[in-house]
Order: structure tokens, then C-alpha cells, then sequence
């Protein structure tokens, strides 16, 4: 395939299964996250009586089906089972039924698609964290009978999106970035500049996972750390770890940017780039003015 070819944009065209396959594959990893625990004590459960004991304890607190058996002489029942079956299907799926929107960044290649599929997920967490919000909102307010859940999972939804989107952003060039002399220097330095920043979102990112990722994977995931309040959603053993995972990502598609960006003809910047014409006419017709 050609490189014309490859990065010739296909266009969101806001089909149904654009919302639907980012729902599921949350719907399942949302499922799947919540039960780790029976996924710990069914493939590698500890060693130590008193964690196994406390992490059995954890599952059958936390577990949404008690009363469904668990299958294969373990701990997790058929839903663990398939949402943990369905999470890398709906994942190709949405990899490759993926579109582009036409304020999207345009020059992509086929491995970008993971990561603009992680921008859908991002954009379903957002209208999540709204409807918890607006039902919080919604129950605190009118029928004066507030949950103790709500604040917390949009406090961890919250983590997920910021995460997320940092993948997002990398991948659609939107990072803060300050061209004053990017923009004057000739196209040589400027991919000089690209691979530098690439190396040291590279070191960066080493340099994190090799100093945490035993305190994060072995402390905190493991041992499947709790939140420690009324709710009590496991925030640090899913958010740390997913920490670690998305920088490394990123540092991938921060090298996949220099690559698909090192023949592209250069690009001068101006304030009026940071101009939305759609919105100026918005504001114009809201005022009135011609």
C-alpha cells in the first residue's frame, strides 16, 4: 500500500456504530475492571494465606453477581469470563470501524487508529461522567436523597479521560506547543526538534516505568488497593497502573509522529491558526453583526 494510500482520510459520517462499539468496549472494561479481583485469585492468586484470604473477602463484597457460579474451579462467573473474552474483540472492531471527523487531523496512518479509537472511548467517558453528575445533581437536589458513589466514580471516570485523551492529543498534534523558533528554522531542524522531543518523551517515559512499576504493579494492582471510602472503587490500583500504561503509549506515538511526519512540507504558524471560523460566524450571528 501507498503512503497516499494509507493516509487517505476516511470520514466520520456520526454512524450508529461509531457510538455503539466505544459503549461496549467501555461497558466490558468497566465490568471487567470491577472484578479483577476474581481475575487475580483465578490465574495468579497470592501466596500469602492472609492476602488470599483478604482478597477473597474483597471479591465476594464487591462481586455485582454473588449468587452466579464460577466457572473453570475459579472465581470468575461467565459474565467475567466474557466481558474479558469480548474487551479484545470490540477493541479490533472499533480499531477498524474507527472514522475520522473532518476537524480531526487529517495525515494519519493505520496504526493511528488505535489511538483515535481511544479518543471515542474519551469522548463516551465524558458523556458518562455527565449523566453520573446529573443524577447526583438530580437526587441531592430534588428528591434531597444523595448516593455515596456518584462523586467518587466521576473522580475515577475523571483519571481515565485525563489519561486517555493525553494519548488522543498526541496522536491529533494538539499538545501545547510553542513554534516561535520551530517556524523559523529550515525543515532539517525542524525534524531535528521533532526527533529530540520524541527521545525525550522516550526517556521520560523509561525512566517512570522502570522506577514505578514495581511499586505500582506489585503494590497497588496486586494487592488491588482500595479507595478507602464509603463506595471504596479500587482508584489506585486502576488509575497508577494505567499511568504507566498510557505514557508508554504515548512515547510509542510520539516516535510514530516523527515518522509520519518527517516528509511533510513545513508548516508556518500564526495566531490565526488558534481562530475557529464556524465559531466566529456563531458569534457573529448571535450578535448580530454582519
Amino acid at each position: 500500500m501507498t503512503d497516499t494510500a494509507e493516509r487517505s482520510p476516511i470520514i466520520s459520517t456520526g454512524a450508529l456504530i461509531e457510538w455503539i462499539v466505544p459503549f461496549a468496549f467501555l461497558l466490558c472494561a468497566g465490568w471487567a475492571v470491577w472484578h479483577t479481583p476474581a481475575y487475580i485469585l483465578s490465574f495468579i492468586p497470592p501466596a500469602n494465606e492472609s492476602l488470599l484470604e483478604q482478597m477473597s473477602q474483597l471479591h465476594y463484597r464487591k462481586d455485582v453477581t454473588p449468587d452466579m457460579p464460577a466457572l473453570f474451579g475459579g472465581y470468575a462467573d461467565i459474565l467475567d469470563w466474557l466481558s474479558l473474552v469480548l474487551l479484545p474483540i470490540i477493541f479490533v472492531i472499533g480499531v477498524r470501524t474507527v472514522r475520522i471527523a473532518p476537524m480531526e487531523f487529517q495525515d494519519w496512518r493505520k496504526i493511528d487508529k488505535i489511538a483515535i479509537f481511544v479518543g471515542r472511548i474519551t469522548m463516551i467517558l465524558i458523556i458518562s461522567m455527565t449523566l453520573v453528575m446529573l443524577y447526583e445533581v438530580f437526587l441531592r437536589y430534588a428528591i434531597e436523597a444523595p448516593t455515596l458513589w456518584a462523586n467518587e466514580l466521576t473522580l475515577w471516570l475523571g483519571g481515565y479521560l485525563f489519561l486517555l485523551s493525553g494519548l488522543y492529543a498526541m496522536q491529533q498534534r494538539c499538545h501545547i506547543r510553542i513554534f516561535l523558533l520551530y517556524d523559523v528554522v529550515p525543515r532539517w531542524m525542524q525534524r531535528t526538534f521533532d526527533v529530540l522531543g520524541a527521545l525525550l518523551i522516550c526517556v521520560f517515559a523509561v525512566f517512570l516505568i522502570f522506577g514505578s512499576y514495581k511499586q505500582v504493579f506489585v503494590t497497588k494492582f496486586y494487592r488491588w488497593e482500595m479507595f478507602g471510602t464509603a463506595f471504596d472503587p479500587p482508584i489506585p490500583a486502576t488509575v497508577q497502573p494505567t499511568i504507566l500504561i498510557v505514557v508508554a503509549l504515548i512515547a510509542i506515538q510520539a516516535v510514530i509522529n516523527v515518522i509520519s511526519d518527517w516528509n511533510l512540507e513545513p508548516v508556518t504558524h500564526s495566531a490565526a491558526d488558534d481562530i475557529d471560523e464556524d465559531e466566529l460566524e456563531m458569534i457573529k450571528k448571535s450578535v448580530g453583526s454582519d
